[in-house]
């Protein structure tokens, strides 16, 4: 497995946009059209807000955004990791754990601490499992959890004479 940005991988856009619009955005009504053009915002960010991809060698095997915000209730919470998908025949392979944490250190590696996600009660052990902290529940019209997490500051070991 890889994960690459997707500015690195054109090829797979329309996947990743369309699974983004299956996922996310048409059950609320919105097109497809809607989804390419917020993902073209996303990838002409330069360094954030980004897009990445797993793949398993040509085969697009899932995809993670981070973007500035992902919660019309929580505004000034920022930056957010969001639609993250795994094509439903690859799950339960750690992509996904690939997908969050390849993200994750990428907005700390630009000094970007916290981070945020929000997803639906049932994924609350998953995101437990990779160490992020539930802060809120049941938040806007979805019911959504709100997680965190920091950065771990790094520790320079002092040798005295």
């Amino acid at each position: 497995m890889r994960i690459l940005d997707l500015n690195d991988a054109p090829e797979l856009k329309p996947i990743v946009a369309d699974r983004i619009w299956q996922a996310f955005w048409r059950p609320y009504g919105a097109a497809l059209t809607d989804v390419e053009t917020a993902l073209a915002e996303v990838l002409a960010g330069g360094s954030f807000p980004f897009s990445l991809v797993a793949t398993d060698g040509d085969q697009f095997t899932g995809t993670v955004t981070a973007i500035e915000s992902d919660l019309a209730a929580r505004p000034l919470l920022s930056p957010w990791i969001a639609a993250l998908w795994v094509e439903p025949d690859r799950r339960g392979q750690g992509i996904a754990e690939a997908l969050v944490n390849a993200a994750t250190a990428k907005l700390f590696g630009r000094g970007m601490s916290p981070v945020y996600l929000c997803a639906k009660r049932h994924m609350r052990g998953f995101y437990q499992r990779l160490n992020w902290g539930l802060i809120e529940q049941d938040v806007g019209p979805d019911a959504l959890d709100v997680f965190t997490l920091y950065a771990v500051p790094r520790l320079h070991s002092v040798i005295n004479p």
